[in-house]
């Protein structure tokens, strides 16, 4: 009975405490305390502390807010670091950059969209898996460009998707590697962009 109660206590501990992730977006006070905004080319529009068995990270945000009217801000470029503090510097773990594109209808913005990206273990082995999904939008207001990157033992695998009404001109593509993920991230991703075509009014598909 002792050994079975032990083993119970050790397995609770292997697969319990050790798999604990967590994550929570960072003030801007904590990222001027941490001096985050070295790190990045452009303002830190957002940032996420998250911890797995791998240690403590940052998930960056950046924008680099090209033209800002009363109403709207307008960004030509993005970058998304992953980085974790290091002897008094930073270790950059990934970063993802893009810009806009010279598309007919004309791109006028490019943005992360923060409500579908995520900081979550999705697969339950320990190790926090982002999510990173941004898009552009045209000249007359329209979505162009979405992008669904998802970073997996720091390995990117991206869905990259044009929208358009006509179906030639309409695409969404899963990277080559896409099926080496996890089945439970898939599944995840599967289920987010069922989430954005309702939300948004996408199409999310090939022509």
């Amino acid at each position: 009975m002792k050994n079975y109660i032990l083993f119970l206590v050790l397995s609770y501990s292997t697969f319990g405490f050790s798999q604990k992730t967590d994550s929570y977006r960072l003030t801007k006070e904590e990222i001027k305390q941490r001096e985050l905004n070295e790190v990045s080319d452009f303002p830190i529009y957002k940032a996420f502390e998250c911890s797995d068995k791998g240690g403590v990270y940052e998930l960056l945000l950046c924008e680099n807010q090209k033209n800002i009217t009363k109403n709207d801000t307008l960004n030509t470029k993005i970058q998304a670091i992953y980085t974790m503090a290091d002897h008094g510097g930073f270790l950059e773990k990934w970063r993802i950059n893009d810009f806009l594109e010279p598309t007919d209808p004309k791109e006028t913005t490019i943005w992360f969209w923060t409500k579908y990206c995520s900081t979550k273990d999705l697969d339950g082995d320990g190790y926090i898996d982002p999510v990173i999904v941004y898009g552009t939008k045209t000249e007359y207001g329209g979505i162009r460009r979405v992008k669904i990157i998802t970073v997996y033992k720091n390995k990117k695998y991206a869905i990259r998707a044009v929208e358009c009404d006509l179906d030639y001109c309409r695409s969404f593509k899963k990277d080559a590697s896409w099926n080496s993920l996890p089945q439970k991230i898939k599944t995840h991703i599967d289920a987010l962009v069922v989430k954005m075509r309702k939300e948004q009014d996408l199409i999310l598909q090939d022509g």
